[in-house]
């Protein structure tokens, strides 16, 4: 069983600021994690191969210190990792990542889970596992809540659904996005620290992939960001005085002048 688990690191902050001249997240000095629902995906691929066997290869795409996401996935006990790092690859949008990372899997080879958190907490727009299961012409299962069973090249999952799951049956390989009801993270022990400490981890560029040119980076991002900041809370108080009726009158006339 070949597992792949596709991870972002995101700043752990909400106070992010911008690069002016490119509208892009400015990391440097800014302090990072993984994001918090590829925690989940991190847990459910080392479950999966405790229980069938096989390996386990996490991969990111990002600047250079995403390095340091990859060894905590080691540390966790990820067999491999890989990170892809560019400056041609700047600025990607989901459509320009989900490119990007479908080339590097196919690098990858032979695989048959691929896993992502339902969503990243920088961007929310859960797009990015759909987008690599399209790119790679698979199956994918999104907002998965538990696995019932992995047999004779098949998976059934359960979906999560505003009204309940659904249980649905496919055909391996395949796309799965978790929801953090799936597990409970594991902690990394001393040893395995030390030993993804000490851990080579693979640079693939933008060479490396083979990739079209226009399909990544601001290039291929037909959306782009053209500002965040962080909302201000503002908060207005009005009292009404009078008897009941009097009041509710002034209240709807308050609320019409609104709308």
């Amino acid at each position: 069983m070949n597992i792949i688990v596709c991870i972002k690191q995101v700043p752990d902050t909400t106070d992010v600021k911008i690069n002016p001249e490119d509208n892009t997240l400015i990391r440097e000095g800014v302090e990072s994690i993984i994001n918090p629902f590829d925690m989940y995906a991190l847990e459910e691929a080392l479950r999966i191969k405790e229980a069938h066997g096989g390996t386990v290869t996490v991969i990111s795409m990002g600047p250079p210190q995403v390095e340091n996401a990859l060894r905590e996935a080691l540390a966790l006990g990820v067999d491999n990792a890989i990170l892809i790092s560019d400056k041609k690859f700047a600025g990607s949008d989901t459509l320009a990542t989900s490119y990007t990372l479908s080339a590097a899997i196919r690098k990858l080879g032979d695989y048959d889970i691929i896993l992502f958190g339902k969503q990243a907490i920088d961007g929310d727009t859960a797009q990015v596992g759909p987008g690599v299961a399209r790119h790679l012409d698979i199956p994918q299962i999104a907002f998965v809540k538990e696995i019932d069973a992995i047999e004779n090249g098949k998976i059934v999952a359960h979906r999560m659904m505003e009204d309940g799951f659904d249980v649905i049956k496919s055909q391996l390989p395949i796309v799965l996005t978790v929801v953090k009801d799936i597990n409970e993270p594991r902690l990394p022990s001393l040893r395995t620290k030390m030993k993804a400490k000490k851990a080579e981890i693979p640079v693939w560029t933008f060479d490396d992939l083979h990739l079209d040119e226009a399909k990544v980076g601001l290039n291929g991002s037909p959306t782009q960001v053209e500002e965040i900041y962080t909302p201000t809370l503002e908060k207005k108080t009005m009292m009404l005085e009078g008897e009941p009726e009097e009041v509710a009158k002034k209240l709807v006339e308050y609320l019409k002048e609104l709308c």
